[in-house]
């Protein structure tokens, strides 16, 4: 069995910090462990726990794809919004779905 180091709320975000550039305080993953949306944790006992892998699988997940320009951002944006939205129906002039 391999052992891993599992780092605590304050030292995972210093973690994220320094090596992902980062910043997320404590309290911010503690909310997202309550909502969901942030990186994989354990407990022990009532200790949540971070493995520095699965920090980095988390970190990386929020990166976009590398761009040459800040408008490039703007095309992945609009053809993903598109995508997702999964309704193509134009919207009238008040604004709400015709």
């Amino acid at each position: 069995m391999r052992t891993q180091k599992l780092l605590r709320r304050k030292a995972a975000s210093d973690y994220l910090r320094e090596t992902h550039g980062l910043e997320r305080a404590p309290s911010t993953l503690a909310k997202l462990a309550v909502i969901g949306g942030g990186p994989i944790f354990r407990h022990a006992g009532r200790i949540p726990l971070y493995s520095p892998e699965d920090l980095d699988a988390w970190a990386e997940s929020l990166l976009s794809a590398p761009m040459r320009s800040t408008s490039e951002r703007c095309q992945h944006a609009h053809v993903s919004k598109q995508a997702d939205s999964g309704n193509n129906r134009p919207l009238s002039n008040t604004g709400s779905v015709t």
